[in-house]
């Protein structure tokens, strides 16, 4: 938006309030979901504690990276610092970023910069899927960083 700070600042404080919550058609379906049968809650809670520690296991194995168990989200955020300074094929890791790019072009696997979250030391990976597919992306992450030198 182009226009004077004073009223600029105040849409911005308008577009935040209209655009972050519920809609009421989301709030009737919480309403529904939240009063029905929570069998299937419990079964992915399961489920997501068993991914985190199979996660977790694989991880804190790792030469190099440390990590705190997460206890209520889906992703991991390992301190990956060790490994800065390091390099493959003449690229230099110097942050999560080349971190992230390293990974996702050397290991295939998808990660984010701990930059977005104020954390450059450290990457956020997601263990929201198969069990199957997260050992393979241990895997490939170990790989990966024995790669670096």
């Amino acid at each position: 938006m182009a226009g004077p700070s004073w009223i600029s600042k105040e849409c911005v404080k308008l577009q935040g309030q209209m655009t972050s919550g519920a809609t009421s058609s989301a709030q009737r379906a919480a309403l529904v979901a939240l009063n029905s049968d929570q069998s299937c809650v419990r079964d992915m809670n399961k489920a997501f504690h068993r991914r985190r520690d199979l996660v977790m296991d694989r991880i804190l194995k790792m030469k190099g990276i440390k990590c705190m168990v997460p206890e209520g989200a889906f992703y991991i955020f390992p301190d990956m610092s060790a490994f800065y300074g390091k390099s493959y094929n003449g690229t230099k890791i110097n942050g999560s970023m080349d971190m992230c790019l390293y990974l996702l072009g050397t290991g295939h696997i998808a990660a984010v910069p701990g930059d977005a979250f104020g954390a450059d030391n450290c990457i956020r990976i997601s263990f929201a899927n198969s069990d199957e597919n997260l050992v393979k992306a241990m895997d490939r992450l170990e790989n990966a960083l024995a790669q670096l030198k």
